[in-house]
């Protein structure tokens, strides 16, 4: 086996077919432990097309390596290697990973993928009106209808004098928000916003912030994505000699002489961050900046390197010079981003919800209904100081609830209780809604650890990845402690082998070489009659190259004949070739010296000495191995393997 198929054979996948779970028997057994016939069918399959040795596609052949497998899994075992804090934390890591693909509702996170994609196809121009309020608030009539009579006034006396009249600042917001897409709103606002018509202010609705409505003014097709350079002029700007506005039509003059955009970035702009970038913004859509002015501007340019007039915001003056814009990409090149934005956005809580709803189907839950009042009645004011504890008498083993037969106690509870005493307001006294809210919060948590905690058992595929994944992380570990260092580190080991195996170390004819190459036939005849000349590669590249052309470039090195570097139809001969035609280019080839063929020292050959080291203490380590431990094979479960995949 070479080392990329032994690489590969750490890890084994998925299967396409086994035996059922009904029929299922023992196929092998290494020392006391038994191996099923599935497993190795599983592996075996999935496998098949690593194998480049033809005879270990038989079931025989495959099966040696698959008990060698087993050998090492035992020997890392014996070691205690599974017990190694750096292997149970790399395996941790990985396992953490992995989860996140089975422990989200798939169905719900493509739905949510695709439609944030969609969405920023779309550019939405709005307004809202919002009555803050307080997100642990459970009074909510008031503010509800407060927006509601807000929403009435704007569409009898429109928006603008409602906005004059009733902002305030604090209790209230009447607000012009500009273009936005997907992701730059919390999710319950931005539903509202793209389901509401263009002219049309939406019924109430509630985020963290409290009740809004939303009136939306447009709507467009997505502009893409720019990315620009700009030149700033502050309207208070540090150098007191200097006028804004004719500062910044003095720089424009200097651009239509032609000077460089950077450079004046670079000398001028007051925009410190970017300045020293040659002005160069990072990539934005609509919406994204604070200013909207400056996006029209940017946007407004047709082509890459179109530079602004000057124009004014509400920061200063500019000039923008377009450097590229890229549109939408397909839904395929950003469905993985969209999902990652997702999965950290609020619409996290509906993937969560969608599996803990999937979840209670499956689980058989009970709860305990004298639960929550009995937490009520022991909260007092020291939570809210978060100073609170148990009393003397709490009832710390009572069932809170239980998932299958798994029980959560009030003690359990109480924990959540208790870390949860910093993120309340110290002036909410509502005990009940306290309660309420961390026993949802205490109880989804638990739900989906506890599917955390059992998958492996209730998903087939994911146990067979962290199994493969555990396995071959161990084996990993193994084989750099008893094969690879010890290989690589043993240089007396290493040096006999050499000597021991010199005659499959040898050179081939070399060449020594210095060679010629350019893509013009006709400048590779000047080339050779100057290299004939014997004049040097220095003289040559400043007699043939220029400013604006590279018509030469030279090599050296030591080659064998077969190497690729050289023509197929090359011919070893001292001194300067005729022109070759190799890869596409024209090459003369200067052969300095012919290097017969010849012994390789252990340095020429190290890294194949030490690659067949390797295989030779593999091999008689693997024999120790068969001799440690005793292998049984159930010949009668090996036929039935062999007449199901007919082999």
């Amino acid at each position: 086996m070479n080392l990329k198929f032994k690489c590969l054979f750490l890890v084994f996948f998925a299967l396409n077919f086994s035996f059922s779970q009904e029929s299922d028997e023992v196929l092998l057994k290494v020392a006391d432990d038994s191996i099923m016939a599935s497993e190795f069918i599983r592996v075996y399959n999935k496998n098949l097309d690593l194998v480049q040795d033809e005879s270990q596609k038989d079931i025989d052949g495959y099966l040696k390596l698959f008990i060698e497998y087993q050998l090492k899994l035992k020997e890392a075992k014996r070691l205690k290697l599974d017990e190694d804090v750096s292997y149970q934390r790399e395996f941790s890591r990985y396992k953490k990973q992995l989860i996140k693909n089975y422990i989200a509702d798939n169905e719900v996170t493509d739905a949510l993928v695709r439609e944030a994609y969609d969405r920023s196809n779309i550019d939405i121009n709005a307004s809202h009106i919002l009555v803050r309020l307080d997100a642990s608030s459970n009074d909510t009539i008031s503010a509800y209808n407060q927006v509601l009579a807000l929403r009435k006034r704007a569409l009898e006396e429109g928006y603008d004098k409602v906005k004059k009249e009733m902002h305030d600042g604090k209790t209230i917001f009447l607000e012009d928000l500009g273009y936005f897409s997907a992701f730059k709103m919390v999710y319950d606002f931005e539903t509202a916003a793209y389901n509401t018509k263009v002219g049309e202010i939406s019924m109430p609705f509630r985020t963290q912030f409290g009740y809004h409505v939303v009136k939306v003014n447009e709507r467009r097709g997505s502009r893409g994505t720019l990315t620009a350079e700009h030149i700033m002029v502050n309207f208070n700007p540090k150098d007191s000699l200097s006028n804004p506005e004719a500062r910044i039509n003095d720089i424009y003059k200097k651009l239509n002489q032609g000077e460089s955009f950077e450079s004046l970035a670079k000398q001028f702009s007051d925009d410190k961050n970017s300045a020293k970038n040659g002005g160069k913004l990072a990539p934005f859509k609509s919406g994204q900046l604070s200013s909207t002015e400056f996006e029209d501007v940017a946007f407004g340019l047709e082509n890459d390197g179109d530079v602004s007039q000057p124009f004014k915001s509400a920061y200063g003056w500019h000039i923008v010079k377009r450097l590229s814009l890229e549109p939408v990409a397909p839904f395929e090149d950003l469905k993985a981003t969209f999902e990652s934005k997702v999965k950290r956005d609020s619409r996290s809580k509906l993937i969560n919800e969608a599996m803990i709803t999937k979840l209670e189907n499956q689980y058989q839950i009970t709860f305990n209904d004298k639960s929550k009042p009995y937490f009520v009645s022991i909260l007092n004011d020291d939570f809210l100081s978060r100073n609170w504890v148990e009393p003397k008498d709490f009832k710390a083993t009572e069932t809170l609830f239980t998932i299958n037969k798994t029980i959560f106690t009030y003690e359990d509870f109480a924990k959540h209780l208790k870390s949860a005493q910093r993120i309340h307001n110290a002036k909410n006294k509502d005990f009940e809604n306290i309660v309420t809210t961390e026993f949802k919060n205490f109880y989804e948590k638990s739900i989906l650890q506890y599917r955390e905690d059992n998958l492996e058992v209730e998903n087939k595929e994911y146990a067979n990845i962290l199994k493969e994944y555990r396995d071959g992380l161990l084996l990993f570990d193994l084989m750099e402690k008893e094969v690879w260092n010890k290989a690589s580190k043993d240089s007396t080991g290493i040096e006999t082998f050499y000597n021991t195996n010199k005659s499959k170390y040898l050179w081939k004819d070399r060449v020594e070489v210095v060679i010629a190459s350019s893509a013009d036939k006709s400048k590779m005849k000047k080339i050779r009659k100057l290299m004939k000349k014997g004049k040097s590669e220095a003289f040559i590249e400043e007699k043939l190259n220029t400013e604006d052309k590279q018509n030469v470039i030279f090599s050296k090195g030591t080659y064998t004949l077969e190497d690729s570097t050289l023509p197929s139809d090359f011919k070893a001969k001292e001194g300067v070739s005729d022109v070759y035609e190799n890869h596409d280019a024209f090459h003369v080839i200067d052969v300095k010296t012919i290097i017969p063929a010849g012994q390789k020292t252990l340095e020429e050959a190290r890294g194949n000495v030490i690659s067949d080291y390797q295989e030779e203490i593999e091999a008689n380590w693997i024999n120790d191995l068969y001799e440690r431990f005793k292998i049984d094979v159930n010949q009668a479960t090996l036929d039935a393997i062999k007449a199901k995949i007919g082999n």
